[in-house]
Order: structure tokens, then sequence, then C-alpha cells
């Protein structure tokens, strides 16, 4: 492959040298620091309009973070990486909050918290095992795992669908959903390997 048919990601993710302290990460240091404080706030105060507030700032935080980096260009895979772990942090704290907020619909928040803090974390950091700078780049990888997983409505589903079905008490559509979300990443893990094993082969 010759340096003209490198993507930008790749080329970025190819540095020797990233920098930390940039605005996008900063920005996402902000925004988990604020919605954990919310959130243990929430939980304390046993506040489902806390809650609310913490779960905003978490979900419009987590936009504004990589849209800040796109426009400044300081996409890196620290940075990456940072938003990866900071967003579990916050969905740990959270998912907590609506269990003691909606305690009756702890089956579907444990299948999506069990998803989304293991299978999904280690399936999203697998993007380090190729030269792309973050997973919104995995369609130079695999459009279809890119498809389900880090498209926009893949993203959205994934972090809003479960929760918005449980802040509305719809305990068994809320389980189908995380269920749902449970066999791709299934599915998404064992492809995931196969493409790993067919690029690192040898």
């Amino acid at each position: 492959m010759s340096a003209a048919d490198l993507s930008q990601s790749t080329l970025r993710a190819g540095r020797s040298w990233e920098p930390i302290t940039t605005w996008a990460n900063l920005v996402t240091g902000v925004r988990t620091v604020a919605a954990l404080v919310l959130g243990v706030d929430a939980i304390v105060q046993q506040s489902g309009r806390l809650l609310l507030i913490a779960y905003l700032t978490y979900w419009i935080g987590d936009i504004l973070d990589g849209a800040v980096a796109r426009l400044l260009h300081q996409e890196t895979r620290i940075g990456a990486v940072f938003d990866i772990v900071s967003d579990r942090a916050c969905s740990a704290v959270l998912v907590c909050g609506l269990v003691l907020h909606e305690p009756r619909l702890w089956p579907a928040l444990v299948v999506y918290l069990a998803q989304f803090m293991v299978l999904d974390c280690a399936i999203t950091l697998s993007f380090l095992r190729w030269p792309i700078v973050s997973p919104n780049y995995f369609y130079e990888v695999d459009r279809t795992v890119f498809r389900w997983n880090w498209s926009k409505p893949a993203k959205a589903i994934n972090n809003v669908g479960v929760v918005v079905f449980v802040v509305s008490g719809l305990l068994w559509v809320a389980l189908a959903v995380a269920l749902a979300q449970l066999a791709v990443k299934v599915w998404t893990a064992h492809r995931v390997l196969q493409l790993d094993v067919a690029a690192h082969a040898g």
C-alpha cells in the first residue's frame, strides 16, 4: 500500500507520538467527572431528576468530545481509549442509579451492563489491533461490523435503547433490547476474532 492509499485514520494511527493534553480529552475528562458526581449524588439522594441530568451530561458530553476531536483534528488512539474507558465508568454508576430508581427492571439492566462493560468494551478496544485511530474508522477493517456497532444508529441504540425503555417502565421491551444487543456483541466478538486471526496470521 502506497502512502497515497493510506487513509487519514491510518496516518494518524501510525504516529509515534500523540498529544494527551487536547481540548477533546479535556471535554472527555470534564463530562466524565460531572456525570459521575451527578450520578453519585442522584444515588445518595435517590433523585430521578438528578439521574436524568447525569445521563444527559454523559450523553451530550460523549457527542461533544468526539465533535471537538474531529473539528480540531485532535483524534488520537489515546483519546479513543480514554473515551471508551470513561463511557464505562459513567455507565457503571448511572446504571446503579437506575436499578435503585426502578428495582423491578434489574434483569434488563444487568444484561445491558454485563455486555457493555465486558463484551462491548473488549470489542471496542479491538481497534487497537489495526492501524486505525478509533472504532469510528472500523469500516476500513470490516463494514458490516462497523455498521452494527459504531455507525451512528448503532451507537445511539447501544447507549440509549435499554435506558429509554427502562425509564418508560417497559421491562420486557428493555430486556428484549438488551438481549438483542448481547446477541450482536457475541456475533461481533466472533467476527472480530476471525478478522484478527486472518490479518495477523503468520
